[in-house]
């Protein structure tokens, strides 16, 4: 599903224009990063965690030149499904 699909179905079934719904859901997606970006989880009870993750330096190699080379450490969003959303799978 992409962003626009999500707009077209939450404006048709909340009956509302797609313009607010799109700025709703822009400031919702807005909120969540601007948490991230803090260092924050978002939790979103029966959906999921969303938190930052730090990826410690490694060695790895180019794949086209199979070169080794060193993987500096990095930040990363990370995902955690909540249980009801994982049994529902």
């Amino acid at each position: 599903m992409t962003k626009s699909e999500l707009i077209e179905q939450v404006a048709t079934a909340m009956r509302q224009p797609k313009s607010v719904v799109s700025a709703t859901i822009e400031l919702t997606f807005k909120h969540i990063a601007r948490a991230l970006h803090e260092h924050q989880r978002f939790c979103l009870p029966g959906f999921g965690t969303f938190s930052v993750r730090e990826r410690k330096a490694r060695n790895g190699f180019n794949p086209r030149t199979n070169r080794k080379m060193k993987i500096p450490a990095a930040r990363t969003v990370g995902f955690r499904a909540a249980p009801s959303l994982k049994k529902g799978l």
